[in-house]
């Protein structure tokens, strides 16, 4: 009786502190598409590629840019790519940086649907056990969880942005893979402002989906 209060106590704490983290990989996941570029390419006042990309250039270039994220093609996909005067629209270091991002998302893909199999097991395990009560209480406080979580990285993005995008790389790529000429091709598609409304969006949607969460189990419990 015992062992199987630990193992309730637990799973119940792994809930807890997947929860966050499944409902921030399902935001970052829903911007790995090429449509969001168009979106953030046509929100106010998004810089202008000071090297002459025009808008349709830059949608042009970042729909196979992101498209190469999620699909099984090698790097050669976008080593392939070439402006009209024969000139391959990535050179070397940022080859190998999109490789590296690759493997960075692939990991988090995996990561998400371990984690998601993982809640869906012990949601099962918590309905035979008859401890559903508990579980929804450690839904609970994953959702709390969200928000605290997301508004620390919306704080950082508020107060300085460039520090956080600086850790974020260090902690995911090697010093001296992620840092490019403002001529280069990946900057010019994606300068920083791409990636500080891209942090606010995904703190937007994880906050939504954070709340679906405890409003649903707010009535549970209180039922």
């Amino acid at each position: 009786m015992k062992n199987e209060k630990l193992v309730v106590r637990v799973l119940s704490v792994l809930v807890s502190v997947l929860t966050p983290l499944v409902i921030l990989m399902m935001a970052i996941r829903i911007l790995i598409i090429p449509s969001y570029a168009q979106f953030a390419y046509s929100l106010p006042n998004f810089p202008i590629d000071p090297y002459g990309f025009s808008l349709e250039e830059r949608l042009h270039w970042s729909r196979p840019s992101i498209a190469y994220l999620v699909n099984n093609e090698d790097i050669s996909y976008l080593a392939e790519l070439e402006f009209e005067s024969g000139v391959p629209i990535y050179n070397a270091r940022e080859l190998v940086h999109m490789e590296d991002v690759k493997m960075v998302v692939t990991g988090m893909r995996v990561a998400l649907a371990i984690s998601m199999v993982i809640l869906l097991i012990i949601t099962l395990s918590a309905v035979r056990g008859g401890w559903t009560q508990r579980l929804k209480s450690a839904f609970h406080m994953g959702g709390w969880a969200v928000f605290g979580l997301i508004f620390a990285i919306l704080l950082f993005v508020a107060i300085n942005f460039n520090t956080l995008f600086t850790w974020f790389h260090k902690v995911f790529f090697e010093d001296g893979t992620w840092q490019f000429h403002p001529s280069d091709t990946l900057i010019r598609l994606f300068p920083l402002r791409f990636w500080q409304d891209a942090f606010i969006i995904v703190g937007v949607i994880s906050l939504l989906i954070g709340g679906l969460v405890l409003l649903a189990t707010r009535d549970r419990l209180q039922a």
